[in-house]
């Protein structure tokens, strides 16, 4: 995979394996035990598996073969992550009043960011989500979406902004499709 820079600093971004996403997770596996499971599982099942479930789960992702996100790097710490796949794979966001469907093309989506706090607001976030687009598209993807927060808020808790920020995206040249709600916007990316 590419190397992004963003800032001063390079990070290497690529697939992700379980060692690596694991390590960027910490024990606590992400935000409250989810393991990055919250999209492609009902919240029942996401609710019932937090923390070992969940991370049991995810593992059994890699055990086959799959490659959900990339993992960025810094001087060979994993500091990042992003989770990318076929829209198909995250079936809540189908049942989301807010972010189901736009239209019947086959998108790839664009859910979950994780930075370690070290390294935060230093353009880690806009490196990952290009290194997505150019996983996606090597992957065949024409189209990538992302559901990201635009809060009127000067200072929102990054912990909560695990969908990433609009300004982000604005910078790795998505634009609004649809917006079912003030501070949520599905934006898009052609990849064609």
């Amino acid at each position: 995979m590419t190397d992004h820079r963003a800032s001063s600093m390079e990070f290497d971004i690529r697939p992700a394996d379980w060692a690596g996403f694991s390590a960027v997770m910490g024990e606590k596996g992400g935000c409250g035990g989810c393991w990055c499971m919250i999209w492609r599982l009902s919240k029942s099942e996401m609710d019932a598996g937090l923390g070992d479930g969940n991370r049991r789960a995810m593992k059994a992702l890699f055990a086959a073969g799959e490659v959900p996100g990339l993992v960025a790097y810094h001087n060979a710490v994993a500091i990042g992550w992003i989770q990318v796949d076929r829209r198909a794979a995250f079936p809540r966001l189908d049942r989301s009043r807010v972010l189901k469907p736009v239209d019947d093309l086959p998108v790839w989506s664009v859910s979950c960011f994780l930075v370690d706090k070290r390294f935060r607001r230093k353009g880690l976030s806009t490196a990952l989500l290009n290194a997505a687009c150019d996983f996606a598209k090597g992957q065949g993807a024409r189209m990538i979406e992302g559901y990201p927060i635009d809060s009127p808020k000067k200072s929102y808790p990054p912990v909560y902004a695990w969908t990433g920020f609009m300004g982000t995206y604005r910078k790795a040249g998505f634009v609004e499709v649809a917006r079912r709600s003030d501070t949520r916007p599905i934006m898009r990316k052609p990849l064609a």
